[in-house]
């Protein structure tokens, strides 16, 4: 009889845990990202495009859990032809800070905080979506709330951002736009 207790009460501790890690990955995904430039899974407009005029849609997110310090974006495109082509690195960004305007300037730093990294082309800021004729592609705007400041300066990679936000994930989110030429 005491052999059973125990095992019954492992079994409860370990349905405890389990809900315990599900609770935690789920708190992980609680941010809410949206663009006013085009609506979830539907196509980017041309002007955000090496079509057009190449500048960066305005975002905004909501439901930064109130114990974040930064966030980051990350906006790519896993559908580029020789592996997943990064198209826009933010990083460092207050917690305070709710949205990134139509046309952020395309320098190492944001006005009012943040540092932009650079795209798959190796330069600062945003690189709009630039397939070749084809299939549709699918770009992934994607925010992280984080509970520290990253110790990188400007111009870091997606790589290099990726590595350092490990571990310091709190809230997240994430939104796709599509483009084809």
């Amino acid at each position: 009889m005491f052999f059973s207790k125990i095992k019954w009460q492992a079994a409860v501790l370990c349905c405890v845990l389990v809900l315990a890690f599900a609770g935690a990955a789920y708190a992980q995904t609680n941010m809410k990202l949206r663009s006013s430039a085009f609506a979830p899974g539907n196509a980017i407009p041309k002007q955000f495009s090496c079509d057009g005029q190449n500048i960066s849609p305005a975002i905004a997110w909501r439901g930064t859990p109130a114990s974040a310090k930064t966030l980051a974006l990350i906006v790519d495109d896993p559908d580029a032809p020789s592996g997943t082509f990064v198209h826009w690195v933010v990083y460092n960004l207050p917690a305070s800070v709710k949205y990134l305007p139509q046309d952020v300037p395309k320098t190492p730093t944001i006005t009012g905080g943040g540092l932009q990294g650079h795209n798959g082309t190796g330069k600062d800021g945003y690189k709009g979506p630039c397939p070749p004729a084809g299939p549709v592609h699918h770009y992934h705007f994607r925010i992280y709330a984080l509970d520290t400041d990253l110790k990188l300066g400007p111009g870091a990679t997606a790589d290099q951002v990726e590595a350092a936000i490990k571990g310091h994930v709190i809230g997240e989110g994430e939104t796709v736009g599509t483009y084809q030429r």
